[in-house]
């Protein structure tokens, strides 16, 4: 540890350069995940490792995100405009481009822990290179691998000593490492840099640690930019579905943990739906019968009033829902011992979220107190105590691909041994659900999906991956209801999955099931449980919908409305062309004359096709209206 105060650098240039002096030119660079990656400093040491090939480079990190640019023509028409002004103005990552392509220089590696789900299917490099490791094992793994570079991007407060930093979005992994890389130095030269961007919120907690922890710090204005922010994206009707299934299980006076995405959004927004208009509520999971056919859970394990004790929030990660739930007066029980309504690892949302947080007095901002994974994703170590005071009737929501009749759940790869996203530490909370008195673990999925224009049941009957055992199953919930799986046999648990599986699939389901011998030859899936369908979703919540309920941006977006229809229409487009009877369609629609729309018109000035010059702009005008 470093007990004066860091040296200050001007640019990233200079840092690099000092850093390469004291720890040579072998670098094992460990780096913050998500908003707290400093891209910047990143980027100069991978010039400097693509111009001199004496650089061994290795980087360490997860979820390295970049502002999307689109695969095809039009995609890129569609994002490009959009991608600065939504997902913030800092630089992209130099290293993804040659990463996807599977061409980094021999002296490059890059691991990550986590992909962006679904961005590295393709590249054989990234998949060749990703490390499989649990979140609260990261610190333990970088250690080993002789991490000795540590960069974050940090919040500065000037003072004696160099002031007070906040390692802002991100001490997940930072904190715990430092102390074993700490005993593992015995004289071995290391650097451990702070990036100063005056956008990073200041956090308190364990996040915040005197600048005189960092060796070196870099504070250049030019570098000040725009936390990555990824807008909240439309609600679908399945996800409204489960999140009211959701919040019919979370117990008044409990402990709550969500993630980011349109999933998370839904569940805040059916919890402050619970408890400001509570007879509302009612009545969709009446309309949908949600309510009569899983009341029986919802005594066992969750609740039907209002949140009058209100809840306790311990999340990996730390999303603008939190918040919303904060201002709707749910996230108000304060753990002892320090007051926090929430504990949490790491910080990701839309740009309004960071803003808030900026802009709270920091007693309140301390409210929301940041902390290492070792502390929000486990029960081991010195507070074990405290944690499971704090942790009463815990509800860990949190999200998959695929679930099987055996109740496996399946939520970061493929059958053929590709990597969707990482394990993460979905494995973390569904293991302290089943230590934790009254806590459970509630892993939500769509009961269907459309993969290229073909639906398909994300309920199989086995699958060739897995990221949680059966063994360790607890509940699953689809948009049609609740299967509670503890302690089943296996022919309860395929029952209970029947239940809640698309209805379009009970059949093959079934009869996969008896055919294994898991369920008797006569049996039968109850009436109330063969409606199960997306449509009859639909019916029930349009009157809610009519009234004004349960739309698709409940909490808005930075994505424009035309951005919204022409991202829809593009998304259709592409799944259309992945069959021939799609391909025909499709080109029977471009031989139609182009339809004088006045609601088109600004859609394809949007797509830079108002006035189109050339063959390949006039048909890409075509193809365009034709998906509109």
């Amino acid at each position: 540890m470093n007990e004066s105060a860091p040296r200050v650098f001007a640019d990233v240039a200079a840092c690099v350069e000092a850093t390469l002096a004291r720890v040579g030119k072998r670098i094992v660079l460990c780096a913050a995940i998500g908003a707290g990656k400093p891209v910047a400093l990143l980027n100069e040491f991978w010039r400097r490792a693509v111009a001199d090939s004496s650089i061994e480079l290795t980087i360490l990190t997860g979820l390295t995100l970049a502002k999307p640019r689109g695969k095809s023509e039009l995609e890129r028409r569609l994002v490009a405009p959009m991608a600065a002004r939504i997902f913030g103005d800092g630089p992209d990552p130099a290293w993804l481009e040659p990463l996807h392509a599977s061409a980094l220089p021999a002296n490059v590696q890059v691991h990550e822990f986590f992909f962006e789900p679904g961005a590295w299917l393709g590249s054989l490099l990234a998949q060749q290179s990703y490390a499989s490791i649990n979140y609260t094992h990261v610190a333990r793994s970088a250690a080993a691998l002789g991490a000795n570079v540590v960069v974050q991007q940090i919040a500065l407060r000037p003072g004696a000593g160099g002031g007070r930093a906040s390692l802002g979005t991100n001490p997940d992994v930072t904190i715990d490492l430092l102390p074993m890389l700490d005993e593992r130095r015995a004289g071995r030269p290391f650097a451990f840099i702070g990036q100063v961007n005056d956008h990073m919120p200041f956090m308190f907690g364990r996040a915040e640690v005197p600048a005189s922890r960092f060796d070196f710090i870099v504070d250049d204005a030019r570098e000040y930019h725009e936390l990555f922010c990824p807008p909240n994206l439309p609600i679908s009707t399945a996800d409204h579905a489960i999140a009211l299934t959701a919040s019919m299980l979370i117990r008044d006076g409990g402990t709550i943990q969500i993630g980011i995405g349109e999933l998370g959004d839904a569940i805040v927004y059916a919890m402050v739906l619970r408890h400001r208009e509570n007879a509302r509520w009612r009545r969709v999971l009446a309309d949908t019968r949600l309510g009569p056919r899983f009341a029986a859970e919802q005594t066992a394990l969750g609740g039907d009033a209002p949140f009058e004790q209100g809840l306790y929030a311990v999340t990996e990660m730390f999303v603008d829902g939190f918040l919303d739930l904060y201002r709707a007066g749910i996230l108000k029980r304060r753990a002892e011992p320090d007051g926090a309504l929430l504990h949490g690892a790491f910080m990701l949302g839309p740009r309004a979220f960071y803003q808030e947080l900026r802009a709270m007095p920091d007693a309140e901002r301390a409210l929301f107190r940041m902390m290492p994974v070792s502390f929000t994703n486990e029960l081991l170590g010195p507070e074990w105590d405290v944690k499971i005071a704090q942790r009463r009737d815990a509800r860990f929501i949190n999200s998959a691909m695929i679930a099987t009749l055996g109740g496996a759940v399946v939520s970061d790869g493929l059958a053929d041994g590709r990597v969707v996203s990482g394990v993460g530490g979905q494995y973390n909370f569904v293991a302290q659900a089943h230590s934790l008195p009254g806590g459970r673990s509630l892993i939500a999925l769509r009961a269907a999906r459309d993969n290229h224009g073909r639906i398909e049941s994300n309920i199989r009957f086995g699958y060739g991956h897995v990221t949680i055992p059966r063994h360790l199953r607890d509940i699953v919930l689809t948009e049609y209801g609740v299967a509670d799986l503890r302690a089943l046999t296996d022919a309860e648990v395929a029952a209970a999955m029947l239940d809640i599986a698309d209805s379009r699939f009970q059949p093959g389901l079934l009869a996969e099931a008896q055919r294994a011998g898991k369920l008797p030859a006569d049996y039968r899936i109850r009436d109330e449980h063969r409606r199960n369908l997306p449509e009859a979703l639909d019916a029930a919540l349009a009157p809610h919908r009519a009234a004004g309920y349960f739309g698709e941006l409940p909490y808005g977006t930075d994505l424009t409305a035309e951005e919204l229809r022409l991202g829809r229409a593009l998304k259709r487009l592409k799944a259309r062309t992945e069959s021939w009877g799609g391909r025909l369609a499709i080109a029977a629609r471009l031989l139609r004359p182009l339809p004088r729309d006045p609601v088109i018109a600004p859609l394809l000035a949007r797509m830079g096709l108002a006035t189109p010059h050339g063959l390949r702009e006039r048909l890409m005008r075509r193809i365009v209206a034709a998906a509109l």
